[in-house]
């Protein structure tokens, strides 16, 4: 949680990998950058639990440190919110452990502490949670078994933008599909504030057959180092702006 700023990848898919690099190796790659990998699987028809499918969903979010869920399409819309925040809290919670450790021995953690203590403590977390800037790559699914699913995903993911736009921190987007219509994995928004244009790029998908979501994660990771760059670059020109003259 460098400089209080939150880094998440959000991945929303109905179906397995088939192409490119293995997306658990690739979402642990992110994780050892301090990325968070989320992951919600979209299935209509998930009785049979053992899927590999729902295997994979729950093995690339366990490896990027990340929360797993999976909804039905029409609870998409308030599971996309759902499970940003609590990522937020989880990764927020993990660094304050970590820190409780460092200063009161590895032994300790939040939930040793009194209630009264750990009462404050989430007072603090849910604090963070409004402050600190948060940054999301949005990674979508656009193979053929999730066309009658796209529209849905469009909506829950503008509601997203506009949940998170009443924090005080500072939230930045990126939006991949995969596969995309050229390339296997295609950048549709650049890394914004703000979602205004996400209709505009749903309407325009055209599904296909292969799932790259080893791709797509890797590109999202890549993303993550792109947007330091400009941040840093911004920082730069601030402070030559406000420098002497």
């Amino acid at each position: 949680m460098a400089k209080g700023r939150l880094k998440q990848i959000l991945l929303i898919t109905d179906g397995c990998s088939n192409q490119g690099e293995d997306p658990v190796a690739m979402a642990a790659l992110a994780r050892e950058q301090g990325i968070a990998v989320n992951v919600i699987g979209v299935l209509d028809d998930f009785d049979h639990e053992d899927s590999r499918g729902l295997q994979e969903v729950e093995r690339i979010a366990r490896a990027g440190g990340g929360i797993s869920q999976i909804v039905r399409t029409k609870q998409l819309v308030q599971t996309v919110q759902m499970v940003t925040k609590q990522a937020m809290t989880q990764t927020i919670k993990g660094v304050i452990d970590q820190e409780l450790q460092d200063i009161l021995g590895n032994s300790q953690a939040l939930e040793d502490l009194p209630p009264e203590k750990q009462s404050k403590v989430m007072e603090v977390i849910d604090e963070l949670g409004e402050t600190v800037d948060l940054n999301v790559c949005l990674l979508v699914d656009t193979s053929a078994s999730m066309t009658s699913k796209l529209a849905t995903v469009r909506q829950s993911l503008t509601d997203l933008s506009l949940s998170l736009s009443a924090r005080m921190g500072h939230n930045q987007f990126c939006l991949y599909l995969f596969p995309g219509k050229r390339k296997t994995v295609q950048k549709v928004i650049s890394w914004t504030p703000k979602l205004d244009n996400l209709t505009r790029s749903f309407d325009k998908i055209s599904a296909r057959g292969v799932t790259p979501t080893g791709p797509a994660l890797r590109d999202a990771v890549k993303s993550f180092d792109q947007l330091s760059r400009r941040q840093l670059a911004e920082q730069s020109d601030e402070a030559y702006d406000d420098g002497p003259g």
